[in-house]
């Protein structure tokens, strides 16, 4: 039971370690055996070490047992052996005996609980017999029959006695211990030897697999898992590393490259489709940089390059060119800003310059392509009807205004300014019988106006430069009480470029002149806003509408935005 116990917590840790192994590779089992072979021969080093001390024990207890074998004989003999004015009583030499007997019977039962061997128990049967034979002769010295007693004594010395075999006993279990002990040692030691051996083996392959683990970790720190470029942790050492070692006349050429169309790429193909573009294009600028300069991809659709090389612009111009494709439905473009980096000049210096050089690249090439889609679409407009394209730049400048009130950026005034040019595109598509009608549209007709939002939508979604402005035109019919069309969206549901449009679009189509009807005065219009806050329009973009038109109608207008003009 003892062993066991002892051997319990090895059971237990080599079948975690069992547990686990079979989840990873084979060098991690192989690693794992070695640690539990080590276990197992320390296992061996505590059991048979425990046997060792046991074995030894044992030696002690049992010389001490043959000590107490003779002082059994020296109570029972004492009265014939001991002056009259010593001699003990019948009585004393009895509680004398079996005290002598009880320390004997404890030494026998303490090799029993040594164990490793069957002598204890043949031990305790002749000790039975060995005490019968000591209390007949403790009788026949108190009958004064000592000599007959020393008689009996000398037959029970003979190998067939009862002496004669518990002395056997006690020398046969003294050699059965030492030869355990001796075993037990030579295991132990072989054991010790083997588990430092393993041990050592496996703190070897351990600490060796940490270092190659600390050396991947380290490298993909500093990788980009995507690309497989460095990335922001890698290019900062890399260039903190190039900074410190220029000389005066060593410069570093960086550029920064940002990809253009990138977002509606995703949006129309999805993020995994994204994901394996962001790789082909990271293992072409990989190809084109090769070794003549460094490749990091610093987050999103973010890379950068840095180069020594002599003709620094015309590289970097190469990787822009590795950094775009064409394919049916899309085509990525790549912006470039760069600068370079000489002694005295800071990594983050560089970077910011470059990264300004950037955007106003980007900038420029944004607006040049929104123009060109914003003035095709206008030019559409104005081809259909030269009314619908006066009414729409009367509203675009309408909607920047109220937008300014509300405290838009200029980035944002931009944008309402197209959507509210540009939300009824759509109604492009709708035939002139029906936007011209003078008396009211049936069912049927009505529907044909409420598409008129998803047909702009989808004019809109066809130009990449625009892709921002599709899902706002389809919302600028939506009503704040979630009634409007076509996805009767409620309230801030709505966006808010589409609410502004909605409170403007409105204001100019009651102040106009229509086929079936006559227009209403500002009052009116603005009163009509005012009622209808709340359930058609936002309330905050009505009283932001409102508080343009009083100013614009007592004080001059600001040059810088466009304010309504009193119908």
């Amino acid at each position: 039971m003892c062993r066991c116990l002892r051997m319990r917590p090895f059971a237990e840790a080599f079948g975690r370690a069992w547990v686990r192994a079979r989840g990873l590779g084979g060098a991690a089992m192989l690693l794992i055996g070695i640690w539990v072979l080590g276990l197992v021969a320390l296992g061996a080093v505590v059991e048979f070490g425990h046997r060792l001390d046991g074995a030894r024990h044992a030696q002690v207890v049992i010389a001490q047992m043959q000590n107490q074998q003779g002082e059994v004989l020296a109570v029972a003999f004492a009265p014939a052996t001991t002056d009259t004015a010593h001699m003990p009583s019948p009585a004393l030499t009895t509680i004398r005996l079996k005290a002598a007997e009880s320390v004997l019977n404890e030494s026998t039962a303490t090799l029993t609980s040594i164990g490793h061997s069957a002598e204890p128990a043949r031990i305790k049967v002749l000790s039975q017999s060995y005490f019968r034979l000591v209390d007949h002769l403790s009788m026949l010295v108190a009958e004064d029959s000592s000599r007959l007693a020393a008689l009996e004594l000398g037959k029970s010395d003979l190998p067939s006695g009862a002496t004669g075999r518990l002395t056997a006993a006690l020398m046969q279990a003294d050699a059965s211990y030492s030869a355990e002990a001796a075993r037990s040692r030579k295991v132990a030691t072989i054991g010790t030897v083997l588990s430092i051996v393993f041990l050592l083996i496996a703190f070897s392959a351990a600490f060796s697999r940490t270092v190659a683990a600390r050396k991947r970790s380290h490298r993909e720190a500093s990788t980009d898992a995507l690309t497989g470029l460095g990335n922001r942790r890698k290019l900062f050492a890399d260039m903190t590393s190039k900074i410190g070692s220029l000389h005066a006349q060593q410069t570093v050429a960086v550029g920064i490259f940002d990809l253009d169309g990138f977002k509606a790429y995703n949006d129309a193909f999805g993020h995994p489709a994204g994901d394996a573009l962001l790789a082909r294009l990271g293992s072409r600028l990989a190809a084109t940089v090769g070794h003549r300069g460094n490749a990091y991809r610093i987050g999103g659709d973010e890379f950068v390059v840095i180069t020594a090389q002599p003709d620094a612009e015309r590289f970097l111009t190469a990787a822009q060119t590795a950094l775009s494709e064409r394919g049916d439905g899309f085509a990525i473009g790549c912006s470039l800003g760069s600068t370079e980096i000489h002694a005295g000049i800071t990594l983050e210096q560089a970077l910011h310059i470059a990264d300004q050089r950037l955007y106003t690249n980007k900038r420029s090439a944004r607006r040049s392509d929104d123009a060109q889609a914003y003035d095709v679409l206008l030019r559409v407009l104005a081809e259909g009807s030269e009314t619908l394209a006066t009414y729409v730049s009367n509203v675009g400048r309408l909607a920047a205004a109220v937008a300014h009130q509300l405290g838009l950026s200029d980035d944002e005034i931009t944008l309402v300014r197209l959507t509210a040019e540009l939300h009824d595109i759509g109604k492009t598509a709708i035939p002139d019988a029906i936007l011209n009608k003078p008396g009211p549209l049936n069912d049927q007709e009505w529907s044909f106006i409420k598409r008129h939002t998803l047909i702009g939508e989808r004019i809109l979604a066809a130009a990449p430069a625009l892709t921002n402005i599709a899902p706002l035109v389809r919302a600028t019919h939506e009503r704040f009480d979630g009634t409007g069309y076509p996805d009767m969206l409620n309230a801030h549901e709505i966006p808010l470029t589409a609410r502004i449009v909605a409170v403007v679009d409105a204001y100019d189509a009651m102040t106009s002149t229509r086929p079936y009807r006559q227009p209403l005065t500002s009052d009116q219009a603005i009163a009509e806003l005012h009622r209808n806050a709340g359930s058609q329009f936002d309330p905050d973009v009505t009283d932001a509408f409102i508080t343009v038109f009083r100013r614009a109608s007592t004080q001059p207008a600001d040059p810088s935005v466009q304010a309504p003009v009193a119908a």
